[in-house]
């Protein structure tokens, strides 16, 4: 297996700059495991293929402004800063531009001086810079929440039209800089309906990094580090994930991050979800044995991705590059704000 193996050419032109409007009126591609077969509808039709008592499980997490821009104190060269994962108070992990003039000891300072960060530390291992902040008044959130900008992925060139846009809108506490993007393709509306015909809903929470969406660099992708993200499975969603199994019905993982929450909090002893909470470097390839997941409602994704891994994972590498030619023949959208494929 070579990281080649999950290549594929992604025209310009078919990655979406903004989310379906409604954003239940994206397209929908049906991918049948068994079958081999890919149909083509729009995502409203999901409700054609779930069943009373399904279990659609999705990630709530929450998108953080984390991009700051500031200036560096000494000299007020331009600095930007995006929060990785809170390390301890009021000090995080962050990717800093330009990097290697951002040693410790280096004051930066956002806005009018409200909020000031000194970097403590550089991590070798991802040459991100540990930083400690502090505020003139009110809290560290309350500053990013009024200086902070959504952390868009760079393939999104235009700004949003509305912050919720990049939300779910199911979306709880903040804890993520990029949005389990399968989410956003649900209304309140069409969720109602999900509700309606017998499907629960379960929620769990895996704070998603910008790891999860680069490409793989190392030839072997065995080769390949995935940094670690925190998940959290609770016990009425583990009670309801195991309740369903048990009788039967299937679990319909909403994106690759509930996909690996739900194989995280698995214990194959058990043969159930057990509730836990914790960081997780589950990194999914072909091989893998699924003990949770029967379904998946999934986006198109970066080629080389670590999710191009996981979604040929569980659906085989053949039959996902099959789809994704198809795909890019019938003109889908492609990336974060692009259409969805369900994979049965």
């Amino acid at each position: 297996m070579k990281t080649d193996d999950f290549d594929y050419d992604l025209p310009t032109g078919l990655i979406a700059q903004h989310p379906a409007e409604p954003r239940d009126a994206c397209r929908l591609m049906v991918v049948d495991r068994t079958s081999g077969q890919i149909d083509h509808r729009e995502f409203r039709d999901i409700l054609e293929y779930l069943r009373a008592g399904d279990v659609l499980v999705v990630n709530q997490t929450r998108v953080l402004p984390a991009r700051l821009r500031g200036a560096k104190d000494e000299t007020g060269g331009a600095v930007e800063v995006l929060l990785l994962r809170r390390s301890y108070e009021d000090a995080w992990e962050c990717l800093v531009k330009p990097g290697r003039r951002l040693k410790p000891g280096a004051r930066i300072v956002f806005g009018e001086g409200e909020l000031t960060g000194l970097v403590v530390d550089v991590l070798e291992d991802s040459g991100a810079r540990l930083i400690q902040f502090h505020t003139g008044s009110g809290t560290f959130l309350d500053a990013v929440h009024r200086l902070g900008e959504m952390p868009l992925p760079p393939y999104i060139t235009e700004p949003l039209r509305d912050p919720s846009e990049y939300q779910t809108v199911y979306a709880t506490d903040e804890h993520s800089v990029a949005a389990p993007t399968a989410g956003l393709h649900f209304s309140e509306g069409l969720l109602d309906e999900v509700r309606r015909a017998g499907v629960h809903i379960a929620s769990v929470e895996l704070d998603v990094g910008l790891d999860t969406f680069r490409p793989v660099s190392a030839d072997d992708p065995h080769d390949h580090v995935i940094h670690t993200e925190h998940y959290r499975v609770r016990e009425h969603a583990a009670d309801t994930v195991n309740d369903a199994r048990a009788r039967g019905s299937r679990v319909v993982a909403v994106g690759t991050t509930s996909v690996r929450a739900l194989e995280s909090a698995f214990n194959e002893t058990t043969g159930l979800v057990e509730a836990s909470e914790g960081l997780t470097d589950l990194f999914i390839l072909p091989g893998f044995s699924f003990g949770v997941v029967d379904a998946l409602v999934t986006n198109f994704h970066v080629p080389r991705s670590t999710l191009m891994m996981m979604v040929s994972a569980f659906a085989g590498r053949e039959l996902i590059m099959r789809a994704y030619e198809s795909a890019r023949t019938e003109h889908y959208r492609f990336l974060s704000f692009g259409d969805a494929m369900l994979i049965l």
